[in-house]
């Protein structure tokens, strides 16, 4: 009977040259960024944000809000839910290209009725390929405490 072997194949031979092709790899990068010119986004995005400035996150939605033919009102469903002072509703729409006008009217008119039932507000709106509005409400207050207190609202 033959004796197991403790592996040393070529197995491990393979994975130590996958290893040092890897790090030749990664060391060759700064050398080729700098002889191009060229910025990797990951680092540029890092640079580019100042760590003193909030920057807005969003967090998971704890309920989310359609407007629906026969539905409720946006005030009413708002009265439904848990009040809590850390939480934000936040507004999406989008529309499709030329709709800005009407996707920021439809936007301002569910803030306006969210800011009635006395909700913290935010809106976000882009394009996209058809029409849609709905709204989230979750916990994302640290970023909102921390642009109220930069004196935002």
């Amino acid at each position: 009977m033959g004796q197991a072997r403790g592996g040393h194949g070529w197995q491990l031979i393979l994975a130590d040259l996958a290893l040092i092709l890897f790090l030749l790899t990664l060391s060759a990068l700064p050398a080729a960024e700098a002889e191009t010119g060229l910025r990797h986004a990951a680092r540029t995005g890092r640079e580019d944000n100042d760590p003193g400035e909030p920057r807005p996150e969003i967090a998971p939605a704890q309920a989310l809000f359609r407007p629906v033919p026969g539905g409720p009102e946006l005030g009413a469903w708002l009265a439904a839910q848990s009040p809590d002072p850390r939480t934000t509703l936040t507004i999406f729409a989008t529309h499709a290209p030329g709709g800005e006008a009407e996707a920021w009217a439809r936007t301002e008119a569910l803030a306006a009725e969210a800011r009635a039932a006395g909700a913290r507000v935010r809106t976000i709106i882009t394009v996209g390929k058809e029409p849609d509005l709905y709204a989230s409400l979750a916990y994302d207050a640290q970023v909102a405490d921390a642009g109220e207190a930069a004196g935002g609202a």
